[in-house]
């Protein structure tokens, strides 16, 4: 699993622009040389995901980028679509947070993060987590247990970050 002092693993992320366009992008280069927060969650509009973990990040995104984060990066095993409407709706898009896919559950299976819950649909899904990224490096990492949103909230990110820059 993923930890402190580790680099990311390379791993497509892919996004819907305003016109329809899908783009990709390897996680490795969009975090060269940036301060990017990544929070990952188990699915868009789920109950916690959709009413506890995402409104934290919109709440304090501006408090991030005022602390040095460049980006903020919501990621999901959802598709491109599912991930645009998401962050249209919830006010994520409006609020500069990134909402991108990890449509195949790749790189949440390459960081140890993948879980699965048949009982509701979930296989290979993403743990609920938030980690600061510098130069691709982990130098923050919350990882919640199954179930809950209790550390890794844009909250308990916020002071972190503050610490760690």
């Amino acid at each position: 699993m993923i930890a402190v002092g580790d680099r990311v693993p390379s791993g497509t992320l892919r996004w819907k622009d305003g016109e329809g366009g899908v783009h990709a992008q390897d996680i490795t280069e969009r975090c060269a040389g940036r301060t990017v927060v990544l929070f990952g969650l188990p699915g868009a509009f789920t109950p916690t995901c959709d009413g506890a973990h995402l409104p934290g990040f919109i709440r304090v995104a501006d408090d991030l980028r005022g602390a040095g984060v460049d980006e903020i990066i919501c990621l999901s095993v959802n598709d491109v679509h599912v991930m645009k409407l998401w962050g249209e709706q919830s006010g994520a898009e409006d609020a500069g947070i990134a909402m991108l896919a990890d449509g195949d559950g790749s790189l949440a299976r390459a960081m140890g993060l993948a879980w699965s819950n048949a009982d509701v649909g979930f296989h290979d899904r993403s743990r609920r987590y938030a980690m600061l990224l510098v130069d691709g490096v982990v130098k923050v990492m919350h990882l919640d247990e199954l179930g809950v949103c209790a550390v890794s909230t844009g909250e308990a990110m916020l002071e972190d970050v503050k610490s760690a820059l």
